[in-house]
């Protein structure tokens, strides 16, 4: 695996299932390790003991998911954890929660190495194309004409989507298993997008600092809930001719005429809308007409519009957007590229199966990369691949030279015929 590889491995550690790993949101069975010579399965009470003796150990635990075992890692945050070890995802069984796909797997993998970068482990810095301040004031200093000396090829900035799809990568929302129904809620959103800001940081600054996902909102708790969001966003207050930025992420609800452009409303921020100015608005409804119009196609399943909104405030506590992006996402709050993905992603999520969802990022398309990969159907995942007749001649070319790359192993639907049965479901033996 190349170095880049190695940097995402550690990079997105959350995706080990640590952090989405809970009673709100459990696996289907539990992690069992290989610690000091004994088998601790997690979730048992001994297994603080067993990582702190590890953690000052050289011996590293194994995870048994397979039968050689794959070396794990112990770090100290509030409590021991256990970690996959760099450039190792990909050897974990499918079923494993910290199995990853290789990055080249989805639009992640041109973004590892250049707009993903590990600063050192469990510390991942953004490149990104949009800035978290704007500076008055200062003028620019013209000198003298230079002989430039270097030319350097420059390195690929992250979009406000591919930040969008990173976090909820990192969150673990791409990924399915039949225990989550029925437990992604608001509140379960707003800890783990949060807790997936942790530990990034975007221009040398905090994600964390930067990032506000509404918390559910209940109506007698309104005044605590504002004066928590005022605190988050209080970053937004002006200094020394700087005026910083922050992001807002959640369910796009709505938007209408205000006096001097739009409101945009966020679903559980119902006292503090988004303020858009006409000209952008314009922009919006012009350019990401197609997700708009995935929430009123005829396909039968309940779909949601995710926000990401740049916002400043030039005014106290007056939320303005600088810029916006969208995604859509299923009622589970699964990422999809468009209405094409939902009735496969319901299929999946209807028959009970477990499934990871690779994510666009900022790829031109993603026709190059599986619609799903399917993670309980034996000891490799299973990519699943549509075709649909709504499909560019060159969006089809790029589709069938990624089923080709799957060999025998893809699983195809040409969506004109009825839903093909799913290659059937493997009990995982640990080892």
């Amino acid at each position: 695996m190349n170095a880049s590889s190695t940097q995402l491995a550690v990079g997105i550690e959350a995706l080990d299932g640590q952090r989405y790993r809970n009673r709100e949101c459990p696996v289907a069975d539990p992690q069992r390790f290989a610690i000091d010579g004994r088998v601790v399965s997690e979730g048992e009470d001994q297994l603080q003991d067993a990582l702190a003796r590890a953690h000052e150990s050289p011996t590293r635990p194994r995870c048994l998911c397979v039968a050689a075992g794959v070396e794990m890692y112990v770090a100290r945050h509030r409590q021991f954890v256990i970690k996959r070890m760099p450039a190792t995802g990909h050897l974990h069984h499918p079923g494993c929660p910290s199995f990853e796909p290789e990055a080249s797997q989805s639009g992640l993998g041109e973004l590892v190495g250049q707009a993903v970068i590990e600063v050192e482990p469990g510390r991942v810095e953004l490149r990104v194309d949009f800035p978290l301040a704007r500076m008055t004031g200062r003028s620019v200093q013209r000198g003298k004409p230079h002989v430039v000396a270097d030319v350097e090829e420059p390195r690929r900035r992250m979009s406000l989507r591919a930040l969008t799809h990173f976090i909820f990568e990192r969150a673990g929302f791409n990924r399915w298993s039949p225990a989550m129904e029925g437990k992604r809620n608001q509140g379960v959103l707003h800890k783990y997008l949060t807790e997936a800001a942790e530990g990034v940081l975007v221009k040398g600054e905090p994600l964390s600092e930067r990032l506000y996902v509404p918390e559910p909102f209940v109506e007698h708790r309104r005044a605590e809930i504002a004066a928590r969001r005022r605190l988050k966003l209080s970053i937004l207050n002006p200094y020394e001719g700087c005026w910083p930025m922050a992001l807002v992420l959640g369910e796009f609800k709505g938007c209408e005429d205000s006096a001097l452009g739009k409101r945009i409303w966020i679903r559980h921020m119902p006292d503090a809308p988004l303020l858009v100015s006409t000209r952008l608005w314009a922009r919006v409804s012009r350019t990401l007409a197609p997700l708009f119009e995935v929430r009123d196609a005829d396909t039968g399943v309940g779909v949601r519009l995710v926000a990401t909104a740049l916002i400043c405030a030039r005014r106290e506590h007056t939320y303005e957007v600088e810029s916006l992006s969208l995604m859509v996402a299923t009622k589970y709050w699964i990422p999809v590229d468009g209405a094409h993905e939902l009735a496969l992603v319901q299929a999946l999520v209807e028959q009970k199966r477990r499934f990871v969802k690779p994510l666009r990022y900022d790829a031109r398309s993603a026709t190059a990369f599986a619609n799903a990969l399917l993670v309980d159907a034996g000891p490799v995942g299973i990519p699943l691949h549509l075709l649909s007749p709504f499909m560019s001649p060159m969006e089809r070319s790029a589709k069938t030279r990624a089923m080709a790359a799957n060999n025998a192993s893809a699983w195809v639907w040409t969506t004109e015929r009825s839903l093909p049965p799913f290659p059937a479901p493997v009990a995982m033996h640990s080892g």
